[in-house]
């Protein structure tokens, strides 16, 4: 939590001025140098500051119930949005055209805002996985990835979804296949007890087994609430346990240099059980 100067600020100034001693933690990843001062300043009793780095953020990987109603209604509008403005891909519309229809769709609908600035990379620049969406038109064919979340009340969302602009050739289309088993196996992981790191690997070994894994070279997911990069992170030997409440997304991907590239990406809850897939798009290749 970030400090900063404000009523919420003087009235825990106020509770904790009345300790006649405590040690009192606080957020080092987030508090500023400045806002910790002035915290020191306005309480004129000796408190003892210790940092707390991640103790914040640890209790915010469990959601509550209010929380996972909000999340919930997040991902409903971020599909929404994102089935508008798939409609608009085609060949020779602008990638930006495309981000900037779904984040004005996104806008009316009454999102806060975007998590983040949209992706949208077509063709060769499907292999970057993190392309943000350029000037440059969308080619006659070949695949469009698209990744996007909206802010509502405070919660982000996100979603990957990848078409294809013209035919799909038999290898385009293993590929995609590919991918897709790598995230439902990563799904079927998420038990409450696995480790996030087991969750990693069930993904990576599908796309090992396709000979495509040297191609997936980022983390398989990450935990999501306030912010579109929470913990937990799903990546190799992560040892934290899943628990019933965290929000997390799975999203393998591969990219290939010069060729494109895929990646599919759904919000998934930790049940009791098992899990709840929270994003309602389809998952099949279409083609446009």
């Amino acid at each position: 939590m970030v400090i900063s100067k404000g009523p919420l600020l003087t009235d825990a100034a106020k509770i904790i001025g009345k300790l006649t001693s405590a040690a009192i933690g606080f957020e080092a990843d987030y508090t500023t140098v400045a806002s910790a001062e002035l915290m020191r300043k306005l309480v004129h009793r000796r408190i003892h500051w210790k940092p707390a780095a991640g103790l914040i953020m640890r209790q915010r990987m469990i959601k509550d119930r209010e929380e996972l109603l909000i999340v919930r209604a997040a991902v409903q509008l971020g599909a929404a949005v994102y089935e508008e403005a798939r409609a608009s891909i085609r060949s020779g519309v602008r990638e930006s055209e495309v981000a900037g229809r779904l984040e004005y769709a996104a806008r009316q609908a009454g999102a806060d805002g975007m998590s983040f600035e949209t992706i949208v990379a077509a063709e060769k620049r499907a292999a970057l996985p993190h392309g943000r969406a350029s000037a440059q038109p969308i080619p006659r064919r070949g695949f469009a990835v698209v990744d996007s979340g909206v802010i509502l009340r405070g919660y982000c969302s996100d979603m990957t979804r990848t078409v294809h602009v013209g035919r799909v050739s038999r290898e385009e289309r293993r590929w995609y296949e590919a991918v897709l088993e790598a995230q439902l196996a990563g799904i079927a992981e998420v038990v409450p007890g696995k480790t996030a790191g087991q969750v990693d690997q069930a993904a990576r070994q599908v796309l090992r087994r396709a000979k495509l894994d040297r191609y997936f070279t980022h983390s398989t997911g990450h935990g999501v609430g306030l912010e579109i990069h929470e913990p937990p992170r799903l990546g190799k030997g992560q040892p934290e346990q899943l628990q019933p409440g965290m929000v997390i997304m799975i999203e393998p991907g591969i990219y290939i240099p010069g060729k494109g590239g895929i990646r599919i990406e759904d919000m998934v809850v930790v049940t009791d059980r098992g899990c709840q897939v929270l994003t309602p798009v389809t998952k099949e290749l279409i083609e446009i």
